[in-house]
């Protein structure tokens, strides 16, 4: 008789949990429906242009193709075992992550301390100074590419003459023309062009650090650097983690500069792993060799896992921050 009624009350019991599991469920869509509803115009966009586009491409890399008609050359892992011994796309990976790691130290450092000062209640007119950091961003990357060229490409230009005027350089210099300046020059082109983004995202982050702390430490004796070292340091690294990964992705795909200004070169001297893989599948005629569409989607998963390695990694870091963070409180 026990075991039996154990057993009515357990067979009771489910359909109770089940039906709470069921009324959280419809509450949670009820206060959280509106939000789903209006991602939903971006996953059906997502599915079609991205995930059935890496999909295709996994499968292209088995075969040589010239991006007419149907694939039927199957090379199998031929194509990966091109790009490793390809000194070409090693020297374009070298120059992808040269990019990032200048870019991005340089970057942050300046988009912090601007932040740092237009977070000061008592500057005025910070509004304006924030929308005048943060317009190049809005600019299409090809268009401010095409612009700087246009002050860059020839050896008269006025940017050289200033330079001259003010006897910085002794001759002029061929800043895109040049292999030694070219990705340089690209460099701190887009230094500029991206800087209103961590711009924003640290300023976010000072805001939403309470100003009674800075007013406790000051009144205990703080001056401003020890306040930015044992206040703003530690309240913005979790923000500052999520930022350094962004930029560092963002960076990794560089791609419509380079194309606008140099195209890769001069001698491939600026050539990044985004321009490789669209030499070889759209101009191939630039590269030496003829289309290949299949080489071209295996370099790019080759990339492309690398990348989805540093996401990877950048969720691992910022939950582990996000527990020690718990931890400490």
């Amino acid at each position: 008789m026990a075991d039996s009624a154990f057993v009515t009350n357990r067979s009771i019991a489910q359909p109770t949990a089940a039906g709470r599991r069921a009324r959280d469920f419809v509450r949670f869509l009820r206060r959280h429906g509106w939000s789903y509803l209006f991602l939903l115009p971006m996953f059906l966009l997502v599915i079609p242009f991205v995930i059935y586009p890496l999909l295709a491409s996994v499968q292209i890399t088995l075969y040589n193709w010239d991006g007419i008609g149907n694939p039927t050359e199957y090379v199998g892992l031929d194509n990966f075992a091109r790009v490793a011994h390809d000194p070409l796309f090693w020297g374009a990976f070298q120059h992808t992550f040269t990019y990032a790691a200048v870019l991005v130290p340089i970057q942050l450092t300046l988009a912090l301390i601007l932040a740092l000062v237009l977070n000061n209640p008592r500057l005025k007119g910070a509004t304006i100074y924030r929308a005048i950091y943060f317009s190049p961003v809005v600019t299409s990357a090809a268009l401010v590419g095409i612009v700087v060229s246009l002050l860059l490409n020839s050896l008269g230009t006025p940017i050289n003459d200033l330079l001259t005027h003010l006897r910085i350089i002794a001759q002029p210099i061929d800043w895109l023309g040049d292999p030694r300046f070219a990705l340089a020059t690209i460099i701190a082109v887009g230094i500029w062009h991206t800087l209103g983004y961590n711009l924003v995202y640290f300023l976010a982050g000072l805001q939403s650090i309470p100003r009674d702390l800075y007013e406790a430490a000051a009144v205990d004796g703080a001056n401003v650097w020890q306040r930015f070292i044992q206040i703003t340091v530690p309240m913005l690294r979790d923000v500052g983690a999520v930022i350094v990964f962004l930029a560092i992705l963002g960076s990794l795909q560089v791609f419509d500069l380079v194309l606008v200004m140099t195209g890769g070169g001069p001698y491939y001297a600026s050539e990044v792993v985004s321009t490789y893989i669209y030499h070889f599948a759209f101009t191939p005629a630039s590269v030496g060799a003829q289309a290949n569409v299949g080489y071209a989607s295996a370099a790019a998963l080759f990339m492309g896992v690398l990348v989805m390695g540093l996401t990877g990694l950048q969720l691992l870091t910022v939950a582990l921050m996000r527990r020690r963070s718990a931890q400490l409180r």
